[in-house]
């Protein structure tokens, strides 16, 4: 019997401080790339400057590669001879020619690392201010944890007030689609309550 209660204890201590430690947790879900995408005229400024450093960049890049290899082949099919009896230099000419070669193979793959770099960097500046937008949400509505929401289970219905997304967008003052913007004011309290209907005049 005394097994039993003590049991019973044990299980509700537990349970006790399970709810305790659960209700000191508050997390909240966050999609960067969706409060990139708000910022006004970001898509057609990436797309202006990155085909600008493509056709003119890289592709003068590419150009003075090419005719390095060309020049370097050259002279090296004139110079094989004479190569031929001095092989440190006949190494190091075959090391360049390699180097060159290698880069035009693979050039497509090249110039898409060059374009994720390139973007990367104008991205910096509105990803930095993302950042301190949403340290500035977390601290302030008192978050625990914040998740990737792409990481969340498509299973999951995480209440819109914890859309830490929605959030950093209005504390960075960008536009919202109306009726996101009026789903979160009605889950958070900041929409106003419709008027109750007036009581019906007794006859």
């Amino acid at each position: 019997m005394k097994k039993g209660f003590l049991f019973a204890a044990i299980i509700l201590l537990a349970a006790s401080f399970t709810n305790s430690a659960s209700a000191q947790v508050k997390i909240g879900y966050f999609d960067d790339q969706s409060v990139i995408a708000l910022f006004p005229g970001i898509q057609e400024k990436l797309d202006t400057v990155l085909q600008s450093y493509a056709k003119d960049t890289l592709q003068d890049e590419y150009n003075y590669t090419l005719k390095s290899y060309q020049v370097k082949d050259s002279i090296y099919r004139k110079d094989s001879l004479e190569l031929s009896k001095r092989p440190k230099a006949l190494q190091l000419s075959t090391d360049e020619l390699n180097q060159l070669k290698y880069k035009l193979i693979n050039w497509q793959q090249y110039q898409q690392e060059m374009m994720q770099q390139k973007q990367e960097s104008l991205l910096l500046p509105y990803r930095q201010k993302i950042a301190a937008a949403l340290s500035e949400v977390v601290a302030e509505n008192k978050y625990t944890m914040v998740l990737k929401a792409e990481s969340l289970s498509p299973y999951a219905q995480p209440s819109i007030a914890d859309n830490l997304t929605i959030r950093v967008a209005m504390k960075l003052k960008l536009a919202l689609p109306k009726e996101v913007e009026e789903a979160f004011k009605a889950a958070t309290g900041g929409a106003p309550a419709k008027a109750a209907a007036a009581p019906a005049k007794k006859g």
